[in-house]
């Protein structure tokens, strides 16, 4: 991949448990970055760590997923504040509702569709536009290993994270002649605040700052797809393997 753009990253939902080592990450190699979510309070406390740990320039901009008509503006702003366009775009916003409360309640489907995949492609296309009148830059996408099949247990969040993944697919593809980089992040369990309070099998699960170490390192390796944890493409091998005849028997 080209290292011709600016040094520079926003990482879009910035105080997700992930996005922090990411941006640490990134810092620990000299990037600027701009941090962006909701709660500026929050986000100024972790910027200022930033700046004194990493000596880097560190900025704090309010964003919203669903303020879809401010996203447009939010781009600008970033441009504005950086003095040119960024370099690239993290998204590691999310929402993940349990399942049942889906199925019974459709305002909360709603919104883990809207966040996880409306609000997604559009600030994305924004981003995707700046990138591509340049001629360079890089975008990366968390979606979800939940995303490569629907199960009972997860589905109308599978199925937005499903979305994304071919969102960023099709991205990837139209952005690849301007050399615009396109990386789909496909964790696994990790252990964050998302996923807090649930039963998972230890083996499988990732520490935050391993998984952003490894994000990193893929997003500037040009890589098109990762796992989080690798062996998470080979679980997923397998689960999509089976026959759909057999599939809807299990409960996995």
């Amino acid at each position: 991949m080209t290292s011709a753009y600016p040094k520079s990253v926003v990482i879009l939902g910035a105080l997700s448990g992930v996005a922090r080592y990411i941006a640490d990450e990134f810092a620990r190699r000299g990037f600027s970055l701009i941090l962006a979510e909701r709660d500026m309070a929050e986000l100024e406390l972790i910027a200022a760590d930033m700046r004194v740990r990493h000596s880097i320039a560190c900025y704090c901009l309010e964003f919203d997923a669903l303020r879809y008509d401010d996203h447009a503006q939010f781009v600008r702003q970033c441009a504005e504040t950086l003095g040119e366009t960024p370099g690239g775009v993290v998204l590691c916003f999310g929402f993940m509702a349990d399942q049942t409360q889906a199925q019974r309640d459709f305002s909360t489907a709603r919104r883990t569709l809207e966040v996880n995949f409306i609000g997604a492609v559009s600030i994305l296309e924004h981003f995707a536009a700046a990138f591509e009148e340049r001629g360079n830059g890089f975008i990366a996408g968390l979606s979800s290993v939940a995303g490569d099949r629907g199960r009972k247990a997860n589905y109308i969040y599978g199925a937005a994270k499903g979305g994304l993944s071919i969102y960023l697919q099709g991205l990837r593809n139209r952005l690849y002649a301007s050399g615009v980089q396109v990386t789909t992040v496909k964790p696994g369990f990790m252990d964050t605040p998302m996923t807090y309070g649930m039963e998972l099998p230890k083996p499988l699960v990732a520490a935050p700052d391993i998984a952003g170490r490894a994000i990193v390192r893929a997003i500037l390796k040009g890589k098109n797809v990762i796992y989080v944890l690798f062996f998470w493409r080979y679980i997923m091998w397998i689960i999509k393997s089976i026959p759909e005849w057999q599939f809807k028997k299990m409960s996995i």
